[in-house]
Protein backbone atom coordinates (compact mmCIF):
# COMPACT_ATOMS: atom_id res chain seq x y z
CA UNK A 1 0.00 0.00 0.00
CA UNK A 2 1.33 3.54 -0.84
CA UNK A 3 2.17 5.66 2.19
CA UNK A 4 0.05 8.83 1.01
CA UNK A 5 -3.32 6.20 2.09
CA UNK A 6 -2.39 4.57 4.71
CA UNK A 7 -4.26 6.37 7.46
CA UNK A 8 -6.95 6.34 4.50
CA UNK A 9 -7.02 2.73 4.75
CA UNK A 10 -6.71 1.17 8.29
CA UNK A 11 -10.26 -0.56 9.22
CA UNK A 12 -10.50 0.07 13.26
CA UNK A 13 -13.95 1.70 12.86
CA UNK A 14 -14.88 -0.78 10.27
CA UNK A 15 -14.26 -3.46 12.61
CA UNK A 16 -16.23 -2.22 15.47
CA UNK A 17 -19.10 -1.88 13.26
CA UNK A 18 -18.98 -4.84 11.68
CA UNK A 19 -19.07 -6.84 15.14
CA UNK A 20 -22.18 -5.08 15.96
CA UNK A 21 -23.67 -6.75 12.91
CA UNK A 22 -23.65 -10.27 15.10
CA UNK A 23 -26.87 -11.64 16.59
CA UNK A 24 -26.73 -14.54 19.06
CA UNK A 25 -29.89 -16.59 18.97
CA UNK A 26 -30.15 -19.89 21.08
CA UNK A 27 -26.27 -19.88 21.30
CA UNK A 28 -25.95 -19.39 17.60
CA UNK A 29 -24.28 -17.08 15.62
CA UNK A 30 -26.42 -14.95 12.22
CA UNK A 31 -23.38 -13.85 10.22
CA UNK A 32 -24.33 -10.69 8.44
CA UNK A 33 -24.44 -10.30 4.82
CA UNK A 34 -21.24 -8.60 4.14
CA UNK A 35 -20.73 -9.84 0.36
CA UNK A 36 -20.98 -7.39 -2.42
CA UNK A 37 -25.02 -8.05 -3.65
CA UNK A 38 -25.14 -9.91 -6.75
CA UNK A 39 -26.47 -6.92 -8.93
CA UNK A 40 -23.43 -4.83 -7.90
CA UNK A 41 -20.78 -8.02 -8.62
CA UNK A 42 -17.94 -6.84 -11.25
CA UNK A 43 -17.80 -10.23 -12.92
CA UNK A 44 -19.71 -13.56 -12.43
CA UNK A 45 -18.47 -17.26 -12.02
CA UNK A 46 -20.93 -20.24 -12.18
CA UNK A 47 -17.85 -22.63 -11.52
CA UNK A 48 -16.54 -20.40 -8.33
CA UNK A 49 -20.55 -19.96 -6.85
CA UNK A 50 -20.50 -24.13 -7.26
CA UNK A 51 -17.35 -24.17 -5.48
CA UNK A 52 -18.92 -22.08 -2.82
CA UNK A 53 -22.34 -23.78 -2.58
CA UNK A 54 -20.47 -27.06 -2.51
CA UNK A 55 -17.83 -25.89 0.79
CA UNK A 56 -21.10 -24.79 2.40
CA UNK A 57 -23.00 -27.82 1.64
CA UNK A 58 -20.41 -30.37 3.39
CA UNK A 59 -18.78 -28.00 5.97
CA UNK A 60 -20.07 -28.24 9.44
CA UNK A 61 -18.24 -24.98 10.60
CA UNK A 62 -20.79 -22.44 9.55
CA UNK A 63 -18.30 -19.42 9.96
CA UNK A 64 -15.79 -20.86 7.54
CA UNK A 65 -18.44 -21.37 5.19
CA UNK A 66 -19.51 -17.69 5.35
CA UNK A 67 -15.81 -16.55 5.30
CA UNK A 68 -15.23 -18.89 2.31
CA UNK A 69 -18.54 -17.02 0.70
CA UNK A 70 -16.93 -13.75 1.20
CA UNK A 71 -13.15 -13.54 0.71
CA UNK A 72 -12.97 -16.82 -2.19
CA UNK A 73 -14.89 -14.64 -4.80
CA UNK A 74 -13.78 -10.92 -4.01
CA UNK A 75 -10.91 -10.63 -6.22
CA UNK A 76 -14.34 -11.03 -9.03
CA UNK A 77 -16.97 -9.37 -6.48
CA UNK A 78 -15.14 -6.12 -6.59
CA UNK A 79 -12.21 -5.62 -8.46
CA UNK A 80 -11.60 -6.69 -12.17
CA UNK A 81 -12.90 -4.98 -15.10
CA UNK A 82 -13.35 -7.30 -17.92
CA UNK A 83 -14.08 -5.72 -21.75
CA UNK A 84 -12.89 -6.92 -25.68
CA UNK A 85 -11.01 -4.98 -27.93
CA UNK A 86 -11.63 -6.25 -31.12
CA UNK A 87 -12.54 -9.24 -29.98
CA UNK A 88 -9.73 -9.84 -27.55
CA UNK A 89 -10.13 -10.35 -23.95
CA UNK A 90 -8.76 -7.65 -21.87
CA UNK A 91 -8.71 -7.07 -17.79
CA UNK A 92 -7.66 -4.86 -15.58
CA UNK A 93 -7.46 -5.58 -11.82
CA UNK A 94 -6.89 -3.77 -8.61
CA UNK A 95 -5.84 -4.61 -5.66
CA UNK A 96 -8.78 -3.56 -3.72
CA UNK A 97 -9.19 -0.24 -1.89
CA UNK A 98 -6.29 1.31 -4.53
CA UNK A 99 -7.17 1.75 -8.04
CA UNK A 100 -4.08 0.80 -10.08
CA UNK A 101 -3.23 -2.61 -11.02
CA UNK A 102 0.17 -4.27 -9.77
CA UNK A 103 1.70 -6.82 -11.79
CA UNK A 104 2.48 -8.69 -8.63
CA UNK A 105 -1.07 -8.58 -7.39
CA UNK A 106 -3.43 -8.68 -10.09
CA UNK A 107 -1.35 -12.44 -11.08
CA UNK A 108 -2.20 -13.64 -7.44
CA UNK A 109 -5.36 -12.45 -7.05
CA UNK A 110 -7.04 -14.40 -10.03
CA UNK A 111 -4.32 -17.54 -9.81
CA UNK A 112 -6.56 -19.59 -7.31
CA UNK A 113 -9.24 -19.86 -9.79
CA UNK A 114 -7.29 -20.88 -12.64
CA UNK A 115 -7.93 -24.73 -11.51
CA UNK A 116 -11.79 -23.65 -12.50
CA UNK A 117 -11.07 -22.28 -16.04
CA UNK A 118 -12.15 -26.08 -17.55
CA UNK A 119 -15.35 -25.35 -15.65
CA UNK A 120 -16.52 -21.80 -16.80
CA UNK A 121 -15.11 -20.47 -20.30
CA UNK A 122 -16.06 -16.98 -19.30
CA UNK A 123 -13.03 -17.35 -16.31
CA UNK A 124 -11.11 -18.58 -19.04
CA UNK A 125 -11.23 -15.88 -21.18
CA UNK A 126 -10.83 -12.96 -17.72
CA UNK A 127 -7.29 -14.35 -16.89
CA UNK A 128 -6.37 -14.90 -20.59
CA UNK A 129 -7.62 -10.65 -20.38
CA UNK A 130 -4.79 -10.23 -17.53
CA UNK A 131 -1.99 -11.75 -19.38
CA UNK A 132 -2.60 -9.58 -21.90
CA UNK A 133 -2.88 -6.62 -20.00
CA UNK A 134 0.26 -7.37 -18.04
CA UNK A 135 1.73 -7.55 -21.15
CA UNK A 136 0.96 -4.59 -22.27
CA UNK A 137 1.89 -3.15 -19.02
CA UNK A 138 5.08 -4.67 -19.50
CA UNK A 139 6.04 -3.22 -22.61
CA UNK A 140 5.20 0.64 -21.61
CA UNK A 141 7.75 -0.01 -18.90
CA UNK A 142 9.46 -3.30 -17.15
CA UNK A 143 10.82 -1.14 -14.47
CA UNK A 144 6.94 -0.17 -13.22
CA UNK A 145 5.05 -2.09 -10.45
CA UNK A 146 1.74 -0.62 -10.84
CA UNK A 147 -0.28 0.92 -14.01
CA UNK A 148 -3.38 2.39 -14.42
CA UNK A 149 -6.27 1.26 -17.19
CA UNK A 150 -5.91 5.01 -18.50
CA UNK A 151 -2.84 4.59 -19.98
CA UNK A 152 -2.75 8.79 -20.36
CA UNK A 153 -3.12 9.42 -16.48
CA UNK A 154 -0.70 11.14 -14.87
CA UNK A 155 0.28 9.59 -11.49
CA UNK A 156 0.03 10.58 -7.83
CA UNK A 157 3.80 10.13 -7.59
CA UNK A 158 4.69 12.57 -10.60
CA UNK A 159 5.99 15.12 -8.00
CA UNK A 160 7.52 13.22 -5.95
CA UNK A 161 9.43 10.69 -7.99
CA UNK A 162 12.59 11.20 -9.47
CA UNK A 163 12.63 8.68 -11.86
CA UNK A 164 11.12 7.99 -15.42
CA UNK A 165 7.43 8.57 -14.90
CA UNK A 166 5.98 7.88 -17.86
CA UNK A 167 1.60 8.37 -18.46
CA UNK A 168 -0.28 5.35 -17.36
CA UNK A 169 2.08 4.67 -14.74
CA UNK A 170 1.12 4.44 -10.91
CA UNK A 171 4.05 3.50 -9.61
CA UNK A 172 7.95 2.94 -10.90
CA UNK A 173 9.15 0.35 -8.03
CA UNK A 174 11.86 -2.39 -9.67
CA UNK A 175 10.70 -5.55 -8.27
CA UNK A 176 11.57 -8.78 -9.20
CA UNK A 177 8.88 -10.28 -8.54
CA UNK A 178 7.00 -8.06 -11.00
CA UNK A 179 8.07 -9.47 -13.18
CA UNK A 180 7.89 -12.93 -12.48
CA UNK A 181 4.22 -12.99 -11.49
CA UNK A 182 2.94 -12.92 -14.63
CA UNK A 183 5.17 -15.52 -15.98
CA UNK A 184 3.88 -18.02 -12.76
CA UNK A 185 0.33 -17.21 -13.94
CA UNK A 186 1.03 -17.52 -17.85
CA UNK A 187 2.61 -21.20 -17.22
CA UNK A 188 0.01 -22.08 -15.29
CA UNK A 189 -2.59 -20.77 -17.15
CA UNK A 190 -1.01 -22.69 -20.16
CA UNK A 191 -0.39 -25.88 -18.24
CA UNK A 192 -4.46 -25.67 -17.23
CA UNK A 193 -5.85 -24.64 -20.47
CA UNK A 194 -3.59 -25.64 -23.45
CA UNK A 195 -4.60 -21.99 -24.74
CA UNK A 196 -1.64 -20.36 -26.42
CA UNK A 197 -3.75 -17.21 -27.68
CA UNK A 198 -2.60 -14.78 -25.34
CA UNK A 199 0.95 -15.85 -26.24
CA UNK A 200 1.48 -13.59 -28.93
CA UNK A 201 4.76 -11.67 -30.47
CA UNK A 202 4.12 -8.97 -28.35
CA UNK A 203 3.58 -11.82 -25.55
CA UNK A 204 7.29 -12.96 -26.51
CA UNK A 205 8.49 -9.75 -26.79
CA UNK A 206 7.60 -8.60 -23.04
CA UNK A 207 9.18 -12.01 -22.26
CA UNK A 208 12.64 -10.88 -23.88
CA UNK A 209 12.03 -7.33 -22.53
CA UNK A 210 11.97 -9.56 -19.18
CA UNK A 211 15.11 -11.01 -19.77
CA UNK A 212 16.86 -8.43 -20.61
CA UNK A 213 15.31 -6.36 -17.43
CA UNK A 214 17.04 -8.84 -15.21
CA UNK A 215 20.42 -8.81 -16.60
CA UNK A 216 20.79 -5.07 -16.87
CA UNK A 217 20.01 -5.34 -13.15
CA UNK A 218 22.90 -7.63 -12.70
CA UNK A 219 25.11 -4.72 -12.85
CA UNK A 220 28.00 -6.77 -14.02
CA UNK A 221 29.01 -3.63 -16.41
CA UNK A 222 27.18 -0.55 -14.80
CA UNK A 223 24.18 0.25 -12.35
CA UNK A 224 21.88 -0.14 -15.29
CA UNK A 225 18.96 2.33 -16.27
CA UNK A 226 16.92 2.41 -13.02
CA UNK A 227 16.75 4.67 -10.57
CA UNK A 228 14.78 5.94 -8.11
CA UNK A 229 14.08 8.52 -5.23
CA UNK A 230 10.69 9.98 -3.20
CA UNK A 231 10.61 13.16 -1.67
CA UNK A 232 9.37 11.80 1.76
CA UNK A 233 9.41 11.18 5.46
CA UNK A 234 9.20 7.25 5.25
CA UNK A 235 12.76 5.72 5.28
CA UNK A 236 11.62 2.58 2.85
CA UNK A 237 10.32 4.23 0.51
CA UNK A 238 13.32 5.56 -0.61
CA UNK A 239 16.82 4.25 -2.47
CA UNK A 240 19.92 5.80 -1.53
CA UNK A 241 23.07 6.71 -3.27
CA UNK A 242 21.40 8.96 -5.69
CA UNK A 243 18.88 5.92 -6.34
CA UNK A 244 20.59 3.70 -7.13
CA UNK A 245 21.43 1.37 -3.71
CA UNK A 246 23.97 0.39 -1.82
CA UNK A 247 27.00 -1.22 -3.56
CA UNK A 248 26.63 -4.91 -4.61
CA UNK A 249 29.06 -7.38 -5.80
CA UNK A 250 28.54 -8.36 -9.67
CA UNK A 251 28.22 -12.24 -8.94
CA UNK A 252 24.93 -13.14 -10.99
CA UNK A 253 22.31 -12.23 -8.62
CA UNK A 254 19.53 -9.75 -10.01
CA UNK A 255 18.98 -6.30 -7.70
CA UNK A 256 15.80 -5.96 -6.43
CA UNK A 257 15.28 -2.37 -5.10
CA UNK A 258 11.83 -2.64 -3.40
CA UNK A 259 10.36 -6.08 -1.75
CA UNK A 260 7.33 -7.37 -2.62
CA UNK A 261 5.26 -5.22 0.61
CA UNK A 262 7.07 -2.32 -1.80
CA UNK A 263 9.38 -1.46 1.01
CA UNK A 264 13.09 -0.02 -0.04
CA UNK A 265 15.40 -2.80 0.00
CA UNK A 266 18.37 -2.70 2.62
CA UNK A 267 20.70 -5.07 0.12
CA UNK A 268 20.00 -4.98 -3.34
CA UNK A 269 20.12 -9.26 -3.62
CA UNK A 270 16.54 -9.80 -2.27
CA UNK A 271 17.05 -13.66 -1.58
CA UNK A 272 13.40 -14.89 -2.16
CA UNK A 273 12.91 -13.17 -5.61
CA UNK A 274 16.06 -14.32 -6.82
CA UNK A 275 14.56 -18.11 -6.26
CA UNK A 276 11.83 -16.93 -7.68
CA UNK A 277 13.46 -15.53 -10.96
CA UNK A 278 15.22 -19.01 -11.16
CA UNK A 279 11.79 -20.92 -11.34
CA UNK A 280 9.84 -18.23 -13.38
CA UNK A 281 12.85 -18.22 -16.10
CA UNK A 282 12.76 -21.84 -16.27
CA UNK A 283 9.02 -21.81 -16.97
CA UNK A 284 9.26 -18.90 -19.58
CA UNK A 285 12.11 -21.20 -21.14
CA UNK A 286 9.85 -23.88 -21.73
CA UNK A 287 6.98 -21.73 -22.63
CA UNK A 288 9.06 -19.70 -25.66
CA UNK A 289 10.69 -22.98 -26.29
CA UNK A 290 7.27 -24.89 -27.25
CA UNK A 291 5.04 -22.21 -28.21
CA UNK A 292 6.75 -20.25 -30.35
CA UNK A 293 10.26 -22.61 -31.29
CA UNK A 294 12.38 -20.20 -30.14
CA UNK A 295 15.28 -22.29 -29.21
CA UNK A 296 18.00 -19.44 -28.63
CA UNK A 297 15.64 -16.95 -26.28
CA UNK A 298 14.91 -19.89 -24.49
CA UNK A 299 18.62 -20.95 -24.03
CA UNK A 300 19.35 -17.61 -22.82
CA UNK A 301 16.46 -17.71 -20.50
CA UNK A 302 17.90 -20.54 -19.15
CA UNK A 303 21.27 -20.04 -18.78
CA UNK A 304 20.04 -17.04 -16.62
CA UNK A 305 18.01 -19.22 -14.41
CA UNK A 306 21.13 -20.96 -14.05
CA UNK A 307 23.68 -18.71 -13.31
CA UNK A 308 21.25 -17.65 -10.89
CA UNK A 309 20.74 -20.37 -8.79
CA UNK A 310 24.22 -21.20 -8.86
CA UNK A 311 24.99 -17.29 -7.31
CA UNK A 312 22.05 -17.91 -4.66
CA UNK A 313 23.62 -21.36 -3.59
CA UNK A 314 27.07 -19.50 -3.23
CA UNK A 315 26.14 -16.14 -1.38
CA UNK A 316 22.99 -16.57 0.13
CA UNK A 317 23.36 -19.06 2.42
CA UNK A 318 24.47 -18.12 6.00
CA UNK A 319 24.93 -19.54 9.57
CA UNK A 320 22.56 -18.88 12.49
CA UNK A 321 23.85 -19.68 15.65
CA UNK A 322 20.61 -21.77 16.86
CA UNK A 323 19.26 -22.82 13.38
CA UNK A 324 22.51 -23.72 11.75
CA UNK A 325 22.25 -22.78 7.90
CA UNK A 326 19.86 -20.91 6.70
CA UNK A 327 19.14 -18.78 3.52
CA UNK A 328 19.55 -14.91 4.55
CA UNK A 329 16.73 -12.24 3.20
CA UNK A 330 19.42 -9.94 1.57
CA UNK A 331 22.86 -10.40 1.09
CA UNK A 332 25.31 -7.71 -1.40
CA UNK A 333 27.87 -10.37 -1.96
CA UNK A 334 30.46 -8.52 -0.09
CA UNK A 335 29.66 -11.21 2.91
CA UNK A 336 26.64 -8.65 4.89
CA UNK A 337 23.61 -10.21 4.96
CA UNK A 338 19.96 -9.17 6.81
CA UNK A 339 18.10 -12.17 8.30
CA UNK A 340 14.50 -11.32 8.08
CA UNK A 341 11.67 -12.34 6.68
CA UNK A 342 8.54 -10.13 5.48
CA UNK A 343 5.01 -11.65 5.14
CA UNK A 344 4.73 -10.26 1.47
CA UNK A 345 5.57 -12.90 -0.81
CA UNK A 346 7.72 -14.33 -2.38
CA UNK A 347 9.12 -14.60 1.54
CA UNK A 348 11.29 -17.06 2.49
CA UNK A 349 8.47 -18.49 4.29
CA UNK A 350 6.54 -18.76 0.45
CA UNK A 351 9.40 -20.01 -1.48
CA UNK A 352 7.82 -23.91 -1.47
CA UNK A 353 4.31 -22.54 -2.37
CA UNK A 354 6.03 -20.61 -5.44
CA UNK A 355 7.90 -23.92 -6.51
CA UNK A 356 11.45 -22.54 -5.90
CA UNK A 357 12.19 -25.43 -3.28
CA UNK A 358 10.29 -28.00 -1.60
CA UNK A 359 8.91 -27.75 2.01
CA UNK A 360 10.96 -31.22 3.09
CA UNK A 361 14.60 -29.28 2.08
CA UNK A 362 16.50 -29.15 4.96
CA UNK A 363 17.83 -26.06 4.24
CA UNK A 364 14.27 -24.69 3.80
CA UNK A 365 13.08 -26.48 6.94
CA UNK A 366 15.59 -24.41 9.41
CA UNK A 367 15.13 -21.29 7.26
CA UNK A 368 11.12 -21.37 8.53
CA UNK A 369 12.18 -22.64 12.18
CA UNK A 370 14.25 -19.10 12.06
CA UNK A 371 11.57 -17.21 10.81
CA UNK A 372 8.53 -18.71 12.53
CA UNK A 373 10.45 -17.25 15.64
CA UNK A 374 11.52 -14.28 17.71
CA UNK A 375 14.95 -14.14 16.40
CA UNK A 376 13.01 -12.87 13.14
CA UNK A 377 12.63 -9.37 13.60
CA UNK A 378 9.47 -9.18 12.28
CA UNK A 379 7.74 -12.26 13.88
CA UNK A 380 5.02 -10.75 16.50
CA UNK A 381 3.27 -12.68 19.38
CA UNK A 382 0.52 -11.62 21.46
CA UNK A 383 -2.60 -12.74 23.04
CA UNK A 384 -4.77 -12.72 19.90
CA UNK A 385 -2.13 -14.51 17.55
CA UNK A 386 1.48 -14.95 16.04
CA UNK A 387 2.39 -14.38 12.64
CA UNK A 388 4.98 -12.57 10.43
CA UNK A 389 4.55 -8.38 9.67
CA UNK A 390 7.36 -6.49 8.18
CA UNK A 391 8.27 -2.68 8.02
CA UNK A 392 5.63 -1.78 5.79
CA UNK A 393 2.74 -1.52 8.46
CA UNK A 394 5.67 -1.53 11.43
CA UNK A 395 5.94 -3.02 14.79
CA UNK A 396 2.87 -5.78 16.21
CA UNK A 397 1.09 -5.93 13.05
CA UNK A 398 0.89 -9.99 11.90
CA UNK A 399 -0.10 -10.01 7.88
CA UNK A 400 -3.20 -12.66 8.03
CA UNK A 401 -1.45 -13.79 4.69
CA UNK A 402 1.67 -14.82 6.39
CA UNK A 403 -0.54 -17.33 8.44
CA UNK A 404 -2.13 -18.26 5.18
CA UNK A 405 1.07 -18.61 3.52
CA UNK A 406 2.37 -21.22 6.25
CA UNK A 407 -0.57 -23.55 6.15
CA UNK A 408 -0.02 -23.60 1.97
CA UNK A 409 3.52 -24.81 2.91
CA UNK A 410 2.79 -27.37 5.63
CA UNK A 411 2.59 -30.74 5.43
CA UNK A 412 1.50 -31.09 8.93
CA UNK A 413 -1.86 -31.30 9.63
CA UNK A 414 -1.98 -29.82 13.55
CA UNK A 415 -0.22 -26.66 12.13
CA UNK A 416 -2.35 -26.36 9.17
CA UNK A 417 -5.68 -26.88 11.52
CA UNK A 418 -4.06 -23.95 13.65
CA UNK A 419 -3.37 -21.34 11.01
CA UNK A 420 -7.25 -22.05 9.80
CA UNK A 421 -8.66 -21.64 13.46
CA UNK A 422 -6.21 -18.47 14.30
CA UNK A 423 -7.21 -17.05 10.57
CA UNK A 424 -11.19 -17.83 11.60
CA UNK A 425 -10.57 -15.93 15.29
CA UNK A 426 -8.58 -12.51 13.71
CA UNK A 427 -11.10 -11.41 10.63
CA UNK A 428 -12.07 -8.49 13.38
CA UNK A 429 -16.05 -9.58 12.96
CA UNK A 430 -16.02 -8.32 9.54
CA UNK A 431 -15.99 -11.55 7.29
CA UNK A 432 -12.88 -10.61 5.40
CA UNK A 433 -9.23 -10.78 5.64
CA UNK A 434 -6.81 -7.61 5.85
CA UNK A 435 -3.27 -6.24 5.40
CA UNK A 436 -2.75 -6.81 8.58
CA UNK A 437 -3.88 -6.60 12.34
CA UNK A 438 -2.94 -6.06 15.65
CA UNK A 439 -1.47 -8.86 17.51
CA UNK A 440 -3.30 -8.48 20.72
CA UNK A 441 -6.19 -6.95 18.60
CA UNK A 442 -8.15 -8.43 15.60
CA UNK A 443 -10.13 -4.96 15.23
CA UNK A 444 -7.10 -3.22 15.04
CA UNK A 445 -6.24 -3.58 11.65
CA UNK A 446 -5.03 -2.23 7.71
CA UNK A 447 -7.47 -2.16 4.85
CA UNK A 448 -10.79 -3.61 4.77
CA UNK A 449 -10.56 -3.93 1.32
CA UNK A 450 -7.28 -6.21 0.20
CA UNK A 451 -8.44 -8.50 -2.35
CA UNK A 452 -5.31 -10.68 -2.23
CA UNK A 453 -5.20 -11.49 1.33
CA UNK A 454 -8.86 -12.37 0.33
CA UNK A 455 -8.67 -14.82 -2.19
CA UNK A 456 -5.34 -16.27 -0.99
CA UNK A 457 -7.40 -17.69 2.02
CA UNK A 458 -9.97 -18.69 -0.24
CA UNK A 459 -7.14 -20.92 -1.83
CA UNK A 460 -6.46 -21.75 1.29
CA UNK A 461 -9.48 -22.72 2.15
CA UNK A 462 -10.69 -24.47 -0.63
CA UNK A 463 -7.09 -26.79 -1.41
CA UNK A 464 -7.73 -28.31 2.59
CA UNK A 465 -11.38 -29.16 1.45
CA UNK A 466 -10.01 -31.49 -1.51
CA UNK A 467 -7.33 -32.21 0.24
CA UNK A 468 -7.89 -32.61 4.49
CA UNK A 469 -10.98 -32.23 4.43
CA UNK A 470 -11.11 -32.93 8.02
CA UNK A 471 -9.54 -30.28 9.28
CA UNK A 472 -12.62 -27.95 8.33
CA UNK A 473 -14.21 -29.55 11.37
Amino acid sequence: MNRKTFLQHTGVLGAGLALNNFSFAKGKIDFPIVRVPEGQRRFKSAAIEGAIKAFQSKVANKELGWLFNNCFPNTLDTTVFYTEQNGVPDTYVITGDIDAMWLRDSSAQVYPYLQFTGQDQALHQLIAGVIRKQTHFILKDPYANAFYNDDSKVSEWKETDNTDMKPGIHERKWEIDSLCYPIRLAYRFWKETGDTSPFDAKWKEGIALTLKTFKEQQRKENEGPYHFQRKTSWATDGIPMGGYGYPVKPVGLICSMFRPSDDATIFAYLVPSNLFAVVSLKQAAEMISKITKDAALAGELTGLAAEVETAVKKYAITTHPEFGKLYAYEVNAYGSHVLMDDANVPSLLGLPYLGAVSNTDPLYKATRKYIWSQENPFFFKGSAAEGIGGPHIGKDMIWPMSITMKALTSNDDKEIRWCIDTLQKTHGGTGFMHESFHKDDPQKFTRKWFAWSNTLFGELLWKTFKERPGLLG
